[in-house]
């Protein structure tokens, strides 16, 4: 029988495997500042841990603040072993944020809803050349 838990859902800058299969995550956040709108952020990852076993397909996906429109969207694969746990990690690359607002991040298991959370985009405008900064 096949069954899946999600653990722990991740946003981060990049993922690398490291020595002994240990996963190192870099720059893990739930806000984004960007200058102007329409900007692209050029790479994240999202990392998910499930525990459970079996052989099982996930998407996961970025919604606009008003869940009318898909901002990016990737499906992968991952098995878990008998009593196991995966780490599966999906990496975005050359996503164009529209607005600021609360996106809404979605974590499916076999076409299932198995999770949900924000990602904060901010505006946060550039200071006028030649101004000081204090």
């Amino acid at each position: 029988m096949k069954t899946a838990q999600l653990v722990y859902s991740i946003v981060c800058d990049d993922v690398r495997l490291e020595m002994g299969s240990k996963l190192s995550l870099m720059g893990i956040f739930e806000n984004i500042f960007l200058p102007t709108f329409p900007s692209v952020l050029l790479k994240f990852a999202i990392v998910n841990h499930w525990i459970g076993s079996g052989q099982f397909e996930t998407h996961v996906k970025v919604l606009s603040p008003d869940r009318k429109e898909v901002v990016v969207s990737n499906p992968s694969k991952f098995s878990i072993e008998n009593n196991g746990y995966a780490d599966n990690v999906t990496f975005f690359t050359n996503v164009s944020f529209e607005r600021q607002g609360a996106h809404i991040i979605q974590v499916y298991l076999d076409s299932n809803l198995a999770a949900e959370r924000s990602l904060y985009v901010h505006h946060v405008p550039q200071p006028p050349p030649g101004s000081a900064l204090n």
